[in-house]
Order: C-alpha cells, then structure tokens, then sequence
C-alpha cells in the first residue's frame, strides 16, 4: 500500500491511525527526508505534528523496527536502518 510522504492521518479510514503513520514514515524515508544512519524526527515532534497520542506513535515506530527500517538508540532516538548491501564491508 503506497501512502504519500505529505499525507495527513484519517481518522475515519478503515487503516489504523499508527498504520496510516507507520506507511507515511516509510514513505519519507524512501523520499530520503531522513537519510541511513540519521534520526527522524522525535515521537514529540510526530505527536504534535500528525496530532496523535505517544503510544500510537511508539506503535508506528515498533511497526518500523519490527520491519528492520529504523532502529533506536535508547537515550537517542530513532534512527534509519541501512540500506541491505550498502554495508561496508
């Protein structure tokens, strides 16, 4: 399911909020708005901006990590995985 980068949550989409917002992230992170190896933005930053609970956007994140496409640093932040074979080696 392709969701635009720019798209804004739908409540009353048959998708869950932290579904739709977990498809939106992988679509900025394919655009390249956050690069391998750097952090997206702060769950406090994608609560204010999408106007979701914390716990929906830690869902989204867990969606993303399960998935292998970011990875957190506790203290840090989310970050976006590597690309498969892009590793030095």
């Amino acid at each position: 399911m392709a969701i635009d980068p720019d798209a804004e949550i739908d409540h009353g989409a048959p998708l869950t909020p932290y579904r739709q917002l977990a498809e939106i992230l992988r679509a900025r992170i394919r655009r390249g708005d956050w690069a391998p190896g750097r952090a997206i933005a702060s769950e406090t930053q994608l609560v204010q901006q999408y106007g979701l609970a914390r716990s929906t956007v830690r869902r989204a994140i867990a969606v993303l990590v399960e998935s292998g496409e970011v990875f957190t640093v506790p203290q840090r932040g989310t970050y976006v995985a590597e690309k498969p074979g892009s590793e030095a080696t």
